[in-house]
């Protein structure tokens, strides 16, 4: 199954996949490529493991563009990893339950428009909140909104920063990352 990463960052959960693929941890799985909205690390990690990379324009219609890319290459699963900007209606339509996103909150709490990173942390902790995590759902038209495909809990520490909350719930998504794509990698292959 070839898949297609969405980055805009640091490219941890990139990293994640790249191990776990080249480890066979994931197996049926090859990065088709990894589509960077901005100059991130993230294209540096791309560029080493020779995985094709493209920085989109977002002045333009590059969803557009991007879909038919993808098309071309035969992507079959988009992963938005730390991905930030909002793909509209239309691109969410053609891909309808081929784009999965992971997210540092246990949604439906923490997740919408703007609701991203250390900001999603320091609201956990701003609400006294006992527990936190990762999910990781089927992107729709709506943010942060569509079906949860895994998602794990664990302990909000009293002491916690947004920062050490981050570095806690940093290793549960990559662990969610790597189950969710075994998931389908096996429901599209019981399917055939």
């Amino acid at each position: 199954m070839k898949i297609a990463v969405f980055v805009s960052g640091n490219g941890s959960n990139l990293q994640c996949i790249i191990d776990n693929c080249k480890s066979k941890q994931i197996k049926g799985i090859e990065i088709s490529m990894v589509i960077a909205d901005r100059v991130c690390y993230a294209i540096q990690r791309a560029n080493i493991e020779k995985i094709d990379c493209v920085i989109v324009d977002r002045k333009e219609k590059w969803q557009h563009d991007i879909h038919l890319l993808l098309k071309e290459r035969n992507v079959q699963l988009i992963v938005l990893a730390g991905f930030l900007s909002i793909l509209d209606n239309k691109f969410c339509s053609l891909w309808k339950n081929k784009i999965i996103n992971i997210h540092p909150s246990l949604l439906p709490k923490y997740g919408g428009k703007g609701m991203y990173g250390l900001k999603v942390h320091q609201a956990v902790i701003d609400n006294k909140e006992k527990e936190s995590g990762a999910t990781v759902h089927f992107v729709t038209t709506n943010i942060d909104e569509g079906d949860i495909i895994l998602q794990e809990k664990t302990a909000v520490k009293e002491e916690a920063t947004a920062t050490s909350l981050q570095e806690l719930i940093h290793p549960i998504e990559h662990r969610l990352l790597v189950k969710s794509l075994k998931l389908i990698y096996a429901k599209t292959q019981s399917t055939h």
